[in-house]
């Protein structure tokens, strides 16, 4: 059995995008129909490269993964302290070629100031199957279970401000 608890946190930015009428982007993973949580939707979110700061990797991501560009997108507010999630036992030693144990995530609340149309996931990289706006409160219901935590304390701290 390989110990993982030695293994570092993957550095990532996650994206709360917030439209006008206060609901969230979230898009279901390319991969989430054939994963063990085919009903997962989540916010943007990816690592940040090295000698890349998180906002620009926040905004990179947001345009890599949603098509939306920064002249559709402010930041509102940028957590208080970094957040981090274990990968659950399956997942470990698979994803990231094995190199972490999980993530260590900076997020950012951005307010959407484009239109819907300003949206496009067929991108060159495409992470998302579909995509939709979704009323906070439904955040930890939708992603997979062991980001549930993660996903509820970044409620608790920008909710008021969406």
């Amino acid at each position: 059995m390989n110990d993982f608890s030695a293994l570092p946190y993957r550095p990532c930015a996650g994206i709360m995008l917030a439209n006008t009428r206060g609901q969230v982007f979230v898009g279901q993973r390319m991969d989430a129909p054939q994963s063990a949580y085919p009903d997962a939707w989540q916010m943007p979110q990816g690592g940040i490269d090295e000698g890349e700061d998180s906002e620009t990797a926040a905004f990179r991501e947001l345009e890599e993964e949603t098509g939306i560009t920064r002249n559709h997108a402010r930041i509102i507010a940028r957590s208080k302290e970094q957040y981090l999630y274990d990968l659950p036992d399956e997942l470990l030693g698979k994803i990231w070629k094995g190199k972490y144990r999980g993530q260590r995530q900076a997020w950012f609340l951005m307010r959407f100031t484009g239109e819907d149309k300003h949206v496009n996931i067929a991108t060159d990289h495409p992470e998302f199957l579909k995509w939709k706006w979704a009323d906070p409160t439904e955040l930890p219901d939708l992603i997979v279970p062991f980001k549930r935590d993660l996903y509820r304390s970044l409620l608790q701290e920008f909710g008021p401000l969406i």
